[in-house]
């Protein structure tokens, strides 16, 4: 493999910036969606919580649908919006995140690992849920898929099944990249360390 000339550097580090910029202006659209939907989905949490005294935690999102009835959950929105804002994370602080020592990508590692079991288990167990529900209604003759919920953890304030899944499945996408990211790092320090 040939050295890099000092042009070749240049023209490199130029397209690395302009790389670096649209993942940035990525991010900030990203973030605004989710800030927004997350400021309406409390706002409207909180007025139904205030009129019937229960709420269904992510209901809101899932009985939403921008920019017109039958097009795109706001839900669906959060969940793309996660991820695709964590990958521009990725890509933005990438240089920066290469100097973390041994111990604390250790740790981070192991974080990472420990939130994917979980929200994969989480998303396994939402989805078994809601199809069994969804079967038992299909057998009853009633097709409801989108109102289906469950009373888990606390029976006064049940999960909508369809937000549960996507958001247990945005988590699992980003514990398992980050968990990616990491390993594949220190693999490359260690094959640096042993030429």
């Amino acid at each position: 493999m040939q050295p890099r000339s000092d042009e070749t550097d240049d023209n490199y580090a130029k397209e690395y910036r302009k790389s670096v910029l649209v993942y940035r202006i990525i991010f900030y659209v990203c973030a605004a969606i989710m800030l927004s939907i997350t400021v309406y989905a409390l706002a409207e949490s909180l007025r139904e919580y205030l009129a019937s005294g229960s709420v269904v935690i992510g209901e809101v999102l899932v009985n939403t649908e921008v920019p017109f009835k039958g097009f795109a959950k706001l839900v669906t929105y959060l969940m793309i919006s996660s991820v695709v804002g964590w990958y521009c994370v990725t890509k933005i602080g990438r240089e920066k995140t290469k100097n973390i020592s041994a111990r604390n990508r250790a740790i981070l590692k192991l974080i990472a690992l420990a939130i994917a079991v979980v929200s994969l288990y989480e998303l396994v167990y939402n989805f078994v849920v809601w199809n069994a529900l969804m079967t038992a209604d299909a057998i009853s003759g009633i097709i409801r898929i989108d109102v289906l919920n469950i009373p888990y953890p606390n029976p006064k304030t049940p999960w909508s099944l369809v937000f549960a899944t996507k958001m247990f499945l945005a988590a699992f996408v980003i514990s398992a990249h980050a968990f990616y990211l990491m390993a594949r790092d220190e693999r490359r320090a260690f094959d640096r360390l042993s030429e």
